[in-house]
Formats: structure tokens, sequence, C-alpha cells
């Protein structure tokens, strides 16, 4: 039986764009799945265009799956706690046609080359990338999670 491809999970809020793409290259991550609903950040280096590049200088690949990203109504939720319903909102959002098929391209790009999907969020349990994640490992493939300390 063949081995199960991994692929990788990774928040960036404990992190610097350096630290992130350190991590990645340790764990050989050959693309980037960003999963954020908009690609934007307060952070530095971590919108799209600019995290893109650099990425890219790094040899690694990035898209963006718009639709697996939180609705703005789930981040706020989340934001304030409010877990079950940011899971409830994520779901609903989850299940809607174009992000099934967001899902099966991320299927396909785990399965073409090391991957990491990528968010916000420093802890995994309270994001909406555990979904993304659970759904890939129903797949047959095998989640690690990259944790910044």
């Amino acid at each position: 039986m063949a081995a199960r491809r991994t692929f990788f999970t990774v928040g960036y809020e404990r992190t610097t764009l350096a630290g992130l793409i350190a991590a990645l290259e340790q764990h050989n991550v050959k693309r980037v799945i960003d999963t954020r609903d908009v690609a934007n950040s307060r952070r530095a280096g971590f919108s799209k265009k600019l995290l893109a590049a650099s990425l890219d200088e790094h040899g690694i690949g990035y898209i963006h799956l718009r639709p697996l990203g939180t609705p703005k109504a789930g981040r706020l939720a989340n934001r304030a706690g409010r877990m079950e319903e940011f899971r409830k909102i994520y779901e609903a959002s989850f299940q809607r046609p174009e992000a099934q098929l967001a899902l099966l391209e991320a299927e396909e790009l785990c399965r073409a080359q090391t991957t990491a999907l990528l968010c916000f969020c420093g802890d995994e349990r309270k994001c909406h990338r555990h979904r993304i994640a659970e759904a890939l490992q129903e797949k047959g493939l095998k989640q690690r999670e990259i944790v910044f300390v």
C-alpha cells in the first residue's frame, strides 16, 4: 500500500515572514495554499502580492483559494470568541459548491507536491483550516501542523 501524502497546515499569527519561510523550507514545502477569504494583512509581508513574491524567491509556489476562506460574519464571531457560531457559519460556507470545488483543487495540489494550507490563526483548533484539513484527511491525505511557540 502506498504511503499517504502529507500536507501541512500553518497559521502565521505567531511568526514573521522570515520565520514562516524558514519553517516551510524546513518541512520541504513547495507550495502554499492561502485559505483566507481576504488575502490582506496588517502584518508585514503577509498580504497576497508580497507574500506570493517572497515565497517565489524561495522556490515556493503560492495559490489563493478564496472559496475556502471564512466569510466576514464567521471572522467576527471567531474574534468575539463565539466559536459555535463561527463553526456554523463556516460549515455553511464550506458546503457551497464553489468551496467544494476549491477543496477538490486543494486535494489535487496536495497530492502533486508538498503543500501547506495557510491562514492567520495561530491555534488550529480555533481556525477554519482545521475543517479543511479534516476534509482532506477524509480523502486519504495525512495532515501535520507547523507550530510556532
